[in-house]
């Protein structure tokens, strides 16, 4: 018998690139901007790998004000407490943080499509 190579199609995980960067020695710390798909053309901008020492809900609070939309701070095991937008807020975000002097332009990631 012949030996094939056949790779099966698995579920897409959108954690797994930051996951695999964080394992490695060294590695940078980065803000991850994400959108999440819901239903239909409803969607969520995630942001998770903002240093502990700020203070997410007046981040939230900054954000939802900007960009007229709601969120919520959700507490993850494995990734910590991550900021939850309505809507694709990706561009939004990453140039609010960069303005408002919490991270160098750098240092955000933004995921997505």
């Amino acid at each position: 018998m012949s030996d094939l190579n056949v790779q099966l199609p698995t579920a897409f995980d959108s954690f797994a690139e930051a996951n695999a960067e964080d394992s490695g020695a060294g590695a940078k710390e980065y803000v991850h901007v994400r959108i999440q798909q819901r239903n239909g053309r409803k969607s969520l901008t995630t942001v998770q790998g903002l240093k502990k020492e700020f203070s997410y809900s007046k981040i939230l609070k900054d954000l939802k004000k900007e960009f007229c939309c709601n969120g919520t701070v959700v507490q993850d095991p494995e990734l910590g407490q991550v900021i939850q937008l309505q809507g694709d807020q990706r561009k939004n975000v990453a140039t609010f943080l960069v303005q408002a002097g919490i991270v160098k332009k750098e240092h955000i990631k933004i995921h997505g499509f």
